[in-house]
């Protein structure tokens, strides 16, 4: 992957936004915070990740796999390893499926992150993954019937843009930050796929842990750390001039 460097940006505009992070009540809990326009309601996973966690732990030592459904090898990691969990209750592992699970009714997928290392299991929200989904049927129909141009507003980064979402018509697609409950942005890349910024989340735990050491580490690895929730339809980011900058793909 080639790596990406934007210009500095001025202090002056870094402090804005810094002070503007800070004033962000952050969870990293685990818990979904959604906004009550949609009349959503707080999940807590961390029974639910407990439970699947302890039946995939057992199920791999005594089948010596793990009970994953297959994916393409170009799934992307944050949605890659959906866990089985109709395997783990047939097979006796899971008394019943949380009610959490997209398979219930609920607004979750479980993943398994570190394979084969160390399985973890994660949280994809599906609400996020329907409204990226949502905009990008827009977008590619806008494409298709504009001789493949970019419905784009603004540069957020080095061959990033923001969405036009009166040229998309998805201005009433709102979407709210599985970690600190905040709306966040979307945005394209030059081929008009569609990616979630995570930036204000990425500089929240920043602000709260510290600057990262290894400037070539991959800061989702930070959300992926600090919460349940896998920082789903996003891209790599590094630490380039003082804050966290996606890397588009090549």
């Amino acid at each position: 992957m080639k790596y990406i460097r934007t210009k500095r940006r001025s202090p002056a505009r870094l402090l804005i936004v810094i002070s503007v992070l800070l004033s962000i009540t952050v969870s990293l809990s685990g818990c979904l915070y959604s906004d009550s326009e949609e009349g959503q309601s707080k999940v807590n996973y961390r029974e639910s990740v407990k439970r699947i966690q302890s039946a995939v732990d057992d199920f791999q030592q005594e089948e010596g796999i793990l009970p994953i459904l297959n994916a393409d090898i170009d799934t992307p990691r944050y949605e890659k390893f959906r866990i089985d969990l109709d395997l783990l209750n047939k097979r006796g592992y899971l008394d019943d499926i949380p009610a959490t699970a997209f398979e219930k009714g609920g607004t979750a997928y479980f993943l398994i992150l570190n394979e084969e290392s160390t399985p973890t299991v994660k949280v994809m929200d599906v609400v996020t993954v329907q409204k990226v989904n949502d905009v990008q049927l827009q977008v590619t129909r806008y494409m298709s019937a504009h001789g493949g141009e970019l419905p784009s507003g603004e540069e957020l980064y080095p061959g990033l843009y923001a969405v036009d979402t009166k040229k998309t018509g998805t201005a009433s697609i709102k979407l709210y930050s599985v970690y600190s409950g905040e709306q966040i942005p979307l945005m394209l890349d030059k081929k008009g796929t569609v990616y979630v910024d995570y930036v204000f989340d990425l500089m929240s735990v920043i602000n709260k842990n510290g600057v990262p050491q290894d400037k070539n580490e991959d800061l989702r690895l930070i959300l992926e750390q600090a919460s349940y929730y896998v920082p789903v339809k996003s891209l790599p980011y590094l630490w380039i001039n003082e804050q966290p900058v996606p890397q588009p793909p090549q």
